[in-house]
């Protein structure tokens, strides 16, 4: 963006941008810079390249929360279409690798008319602050092997955090440390601290560090390793209208994004003790407050899934148990734990209550003891099953069940996020089936079922999208193409497409698995993304996610 520099040293992003109102007029593409329908049109150039493709542009009205992002074409124009922008002041904003604007750009909209911006932009002295996590990671020198436990810092922050430090090796175990002892559900906006303390070996602590202080600037003023950037946008990947809706407060963590029959974009708050509804149609924040079960614990929910009658299911990390959300009461629920399993290191981050309506059960999980736990609901009660029973476990081989998804007899398919495979538990009998990946220690994450018995799943420390045919208990794998992008959930859509999102490279992959063409649409700030959802009743689809470090929902409408 306009220098939208990134400030992650210190733990702070410039706020969100991007909004959209209306639906997505394919044939906008295609519209000249004259037309009635254009609302703010303009070519952006530089002295270096001339007309520049592929160049982000930003428009946010003054006092909204909404931003609409466009991209430039090979002739350097963009337009906005006059339904997404309403007259009034607009703050102008780029994102372009290695550049930024010459200055200060706004410009007043007019009702009824195009308003021509040209933009001039200017090469940046020190492109440092402009890569993302991925740019980072290849750039840096070393293996695959060395590079990989970084991807477990892009939780909380960038990796420009830590390749900007100055600690040395040593120095680098007791950081390490520390660090493994705050929360899964902390933000550099709202840091939380577990309650019980996880010990580090402090030969995994050095050997990290030992790696991390050849690569940050302990021992130099400057990286000795030169800074490569990906490439911007070109071709389909200019042709996308991108939104965010800048949440109330910028401690706002939205985790999980639903949408519901409604129209209404649902959230899950990974930080704070909410449920979160926004209305893209306006703008619109709501959001429903609950009581922490144990408000000394690290708060915040992580997964939120609907169960059949339209009810929102959260699964409530460290506060022990699940909540349920009545849409038509608007009041909660809570489901806890019982005392044998409520300890201090209890987490539950995902729940599964689609098919509870078949036997009146819902799924969930308990981290600390790699364990898959089952509700009944009318009871209260739950049951527990290990999974992993008799499988290698220690220092080399965890495991962690993490993303589900219930067919219609509820039975439970998961990942096994510690590890490399794909586990299946009867619904009936509680036996627990487990296949492994093709490629090892894959770490699979979240994952979608489809009508056709497909379990579409994204491979996260392997860098790849997956999908698991349960009839053949066949899993087929294809790389994501930009490396190290480490995709964190996968979505097929009603075209046959897969769209995921990741933490750490600030795209969102569209990807063909029938012909493996893809294509990567570049966002108009760092975004950490988690769960994604596609809105397959729209012409295209749409995509919605949370921007989970900066306090804001993201929508992205491609224009064919």
């Amino acid at each position: 963006m306009s220098v939208i520099r990134s400030t992650a040293l210190a733990g702070i992003f410039l706020s969100s941008l991007l909004g959209v109102l209306l639906p997505v007029n394919p044939a906008f593409a295609e519209l000249p810079s004259d037309s009635p329908n254009v609302a703010l049109t303009g070519r952006v150039t530089s002295p270096q390249e001339g007309a520049m493709e592929g160049v982000l542009v930003s428009a946010q009205r003054a006092g909204s929360p909404i931003t609409v992002t466009v991209v430039t074409n090979q002739a350097g124009l963009y337009s906005f279409p006059a339904d997404r922008l309403s007259p009034g002041k607009y703050t102008l904003r780029i994102r372009a690798i290695g550049y930024e604007l010459e200055g200060p750009a706004a410009v007043d909209v007019a009702a009824k008319r195009a308003v021509t911006a040209d933009l001039a932009l200017r090469k940046v002295d020190d492109i440092s602050s402009q890569l993302t996590s991925t740019e980072w990671l290849i750039s840096m020198p070393g293996g695959s092997e060395q590079k990989r436990p970084l991807i477990e810092c892009m939780s909380c922050h960038t990796l420009e955090r830590v390749v900007r430090s100055k600690f040395t090796a040593e120095e680098f175990v007791g950081v390490l440390k520390r660090m493994a002892n705050y929360a899964n559900n902390s933000t550099m906006q709202k840091v939380q601290a577990r309650i019980a303390e996880r010990e580090v070996p402090d030969d995994r602590a050095r050997r990290v560090g030992e790696y991390l202080a050849t690569v940050n600037l302990s021992k130099r003023d400057r990286w000795d390793y030169a800074l490569k950037t990906l490439p911007r946008p070109t071709g389909a990947a200019t042709r996308v209208i991108i939104t965010e809706y800048d949440m109330p407060r910028s401690t706002i963590a939205p985790h999980d994004v639903r949408t519901d029959a409604e129209g209404f974009v649902w959230y899950s708050n990974f930080v704070e003790p909410y449920l979160g509804r926004l209305d893209p149609r306006t703008g619109a924040h709501t959001e429903f407050a609950y009581k922490l079960p144990k408000p000394n614990f690290p708060a915040g929910a992580l997964a939120l899934e609907p169960d059949h009658d339209g009810n929102w299911w959260l699964a409530m990390m460290f506060q022990g148990g699940v909540m349920k959300f009545d849409t038509r009461t608007r009041t909660f629920r809570h489901y806890p734990l019982p005392p044998e399993l409520d300890s201090d290191t209890a987490q539950q981050s995902m729940v599964m209550p689609r098919e509870s309506h078949v036997d009146g059960k819902v799924w969930t999980n308990d981290v600390n003891t790699h364990s898959i736990l089952r509700l009944d609901v009318a009871s209260g009660a739950y049951e527990r099953v290990d999974p992993f029973e008799g499988m290698p476990i220690g220092a080399n081989r965890q495991h962690s069940p993490y993303g589900m998804a219930a067919d219609k007899n509820n039975d439970l398919y998961f990942m096994d996020f510690g590890d490399e495979s794909v586990g299946r538990v009867d619904a009936k009998t509680f036996r627990a089936t487990i296949y492994p990946t093709p490629t090892s220690h894959s770490r699979p994450r979240r994952t979608m079922l489809d009508d056709k018995g497909r379990l579409w799943f994204a491979e996260f420390a392997a860098n790849k999208l997956a999908m698991f045919d349960i009839e053949r208990e066949s899993i087929k794998e294809w790389d994501a193409p930009t490396p190290h992008s480490y995709p964190y959930d996968v979505y097929l859509d009603r075209n046959g497409e897969l769209w995921s999102g990741s933490m750490s490279d600030d795209r969102v992959l569209r990807f063909d698995p029938q012909t493996g063409k893809s294509i990567e649409y570049l966002l108009p700030r760092q975004t950490n993304i988690r769960r994604i959802f596609i809105d397959n009743s729209t012409t295209p689809v749409t995509f919605w996610a949370g921007n989970n470090h900066h306090a804001a929902i993201i929508k992205i409408e491609p224009l064919d």
